[in-house]
This record gives structure tokens, sequence and C-alpha cells, in this order.
């Protein structure tokens, strides 16, 4: 059998054309004023939460050693076990010797301070890996949870394909220096969406001020959370030689953002830019309905079948956020693994809906056959064959 073939549905659906026709003409302005705004982080990645559109893209797939953003991965396993009734909020691990050296308090790192070969709750744990990115407590989960640091690592990569992430890999628990451990600004961004969507209840402990344990009480570490603007979380990081990095959380009039930046010089200079980008997104784009619930995106050709064509439909409504007044910079494409061969089921999956700002990706569904299409008679099989031939495209019957 032939690889996919990827062809376009609708060159360019113009999007930008749609909601101009619903909202008024587009105010362009001049050709050569781009659109998106430039940071002074390496790699930067921001996503509105509810809807996954892409607000701003730099770099997103260049790997960068992750540091404490490691423990994201560490706290959606824990949650996700949580959430299955695999274990319990009270739900108690030890402390080793090894999670007390290595994050612990002799490690000189970030520490809930847990006393060696004592016992501590999960929501203890949950606390200390949220509010105060501490290192023990990511141990000390992923020895009760798979016996090992090492075997949890193998559960983090697993836990990486799983959620679609393409450009992580982890060594460890924790974040700390290790050979080949890597993730990406797009991960990361994508990571601090599936929490914040998925445990809504316990995605709350992030925006926590302080937590006390074993007689010490600490602040939380996000800068962002001192600031007024919204913030509910979510971590951030340092590492020599690649700087100050960030996975922040901000709502402001129920919406919210996910920003997610790596490579700054200082701790002031990752706040200024979070703070500043986030402004920019909610100043410069709005909520748009680009597609309503049922409305077919394209038609895709159908071969052997009873009928030559196909609606292709999504699951619901597309939302997306789109420029203030530069709604002439969007546009949308169908693709499709090509060619349909009937029969074609109502509910199959047959490619994606791709939509562009300004030619940057901004988001992406799945487009799914839209009413079923039986298979035709030999006759139509066989006309189907020589068409699909005349596209170049080679099969056997």
């Amino acid at each position: 059998m032939p690889e996919p073939i990827y062809r376009a549905l609708a060159a360019s659906l113009l999007a930008a054309g749609m909601l101009a026709a619903a909202n008024g003409p587009a105010q362009a302005q001049g050709p050569d004023a781009p659109f998106f705004t430039d940071t002074a982080a390496r790699s930067a990645y921001v996503l509105d939460v509810e809807t996954g559109s892409i607000l701003l893209e730099k770099n997103g797939d260049q790997g960068f050693a992750p540091a404490s953003l490691a423990k994201l991965m560490t706290a959606d396993i824990a949650l996700d076990a949580l959430a299955k009734g695999a274990i319990e909020p009270q739900t108690t691990y030890p402390v080793s010797d090894h999670a007390w050296r290595t994050g612990g308090a002799p490690s000189r790192t970030s520490t809930m301070f847990a006393a060696v070969r004592s016992n501590v709750p999960v929501d203890a744990l949950l606390k200390g890996l949220a509010i105060q990115g501490a290192n023990d407590a990511a141990i000390i989960l992923a020895e009760g949870l798979d016996g090992s640091e090492r075997a949890f690592a193998e559960h983090m990569n697993r836990r990486v394909t799983e959620l679609g992430l393409t450009a992580s890999r982890f060594v460890n628990a924790t974040g700390l220096p290790a050979e080949g451990q890597a993730v990406s600004a797009r991960d990361m961004a994508l990571l601090g969406r599936h929490i914040v969507s998925a445990y809504p209840e316990q995605a709350v402990l992030y925006a926590e001020p302080e937590f006390e344990w074993n007689r010490i009480l600490q602040r939380n570490r996000n800068p962002l959370l001192r600031l007024g603007i919204g913030a509910t979380g979510l971590a951030t990081g340092f590492t020599d030689g690649e700087g100050y990095s960030i996975v922040g959380v901000i709502g402001k009039d129920g919406r919210q953002t996910v920003l997610s930046l790596f490579g700054f010089e200082s701790d002031a200079a990752r706040t200024k830019e979070t703070v500043r980008l986030f402004d920019w997104t909610n100043a410069n784009f709005e909520r748009r309905t680009i597609f309503a619930t049922g409305q077919a995106v394209g038609q895709a050709q159908v071969f052997g079948g009873t009928a030559g064509q196909v609606s292709a439909v999504v699951d619901g409504s597309v939302e997306l956020y789109v420029p203030r007044k530069r709604t002439d910079l969007v546009a949308a494409d169908v693709r499709y693994d090509g060619p349909l061969q009937a029969p074609l089921r109502k509910g199959d999956r047959i490619g994606t809906l791709n939509v562009t700002i300004e030619g940057k990706p901004a988001l992406q569904r799945d487009v799914f056959v839209g009413e079923d299409v039986s298979e035709g008679t030999f006759a139509a099989r066989a006309a189907g064959a020589i068409q699909e031939l005349a596209f170049g495209w080679i099969r056997s019957l």
C-alpha cells in the first residue's frame, strides 16, 4: 500500500473571508506590518486553555533542559493516579535515604523538608510539589508510585507518548541535571494546558501562597502570583547555561492563557516578559466561531461508493482566538489521507482542519465523515479506480 497522500479539500478556505462576512469587513493594516510580536525568550509557546488556540510560537520544538518544569509531568502522573482511584489523598509514602539526600534538606535544592524515614501523605506531597517545587516530594512520589525513580522516569516517558508530546524525554522525577533529559516550550505548554483542564480541583494548589511542613513555612516560588494579574500557576525553572524558564497560567475575564517560555538571563527578565506577552495576547486577540456545530468544513472525494463526495465535519464548533481587526490574516484548509475508499461510516476520522494566522499554525482539529457512504457496484468501483489513477494515485483493487 502507498504511504498516505495529503490533498487539500479547499485550497485555503479563507476563514478571514467568513469572519468578515459575519462581522463586517476586515480592517487590514499595511502589508509590511507583521501582526505577531517578537519576544526576548529563546523559545516560546502561548496557548488559550479552552480552545487550544496558539497565540504565539517561537522555536517551540527546540529542546531545553527542563529543570523544575519536569515536576509538571511528575504531578500529572500522580494526579492521574488520584483521578483513577489508584491512590488516595491520605495514602502515605516513606521518605527514603535517596529522596532525603537527593531532594531533601542535605541537597540544598528546593525541598519541603520531609524527614528521612518518615511517612508523608500524598496530599502533602502534592502541595510540596506544586507550591515549593520540592525535589524530595517528587522523588517520594516517584518511588511510591513505581518503586524507584528510574522506573518512574520510564512511566514519565510513556506518558509523554500518551499526551502527544513530541520533544520531551525524562531521566528523573525532579528535573535535576541529567544526561539525555529535555523538554520543549510546545510540550510544556500542552502539558500545562492538560493539567489545568483535566484536574481543575487539584490544579488550584499551584496558586496557594504558602505551605508548611515539618514546622517550616515556605512561600510559593512562582513570582507571577504576587503581581495581582490573575496568575494561578504553574512552575518555574533555572539551568546553568540555559537560563530561566516558566510555564505560567494567567486568567482574565473568564479566559485562561498558558505561557511556556525558555531562555531568559534573569528572573526579573522572565517575569517582565511573561506579563508583557500576556497583556499582548489579551489586547490583540478576540474569540470567534469559525465553524458552527454540524457545519461542514469541506467536501472530500470518495472512490468506489454510492456517492462521489462526502461532507467533512468536526466534533462540535470550531472556536478560535483571532487577531482583532486583522481577520484578513486568518486562513484554513482541510487535508485528508487520500484517496478515500468506500465504504465509509459517519464519524470515521479522515483528516485534519488546519487554521493559520499570518501563515503560522493557530489550531488543528480532527475531521470526520459527515454521513455514511456505502460501497458501490463493481462498475462504480472500476470507474473510481480509473479516476484514481488519473490523479496519479496507485492502489491495488
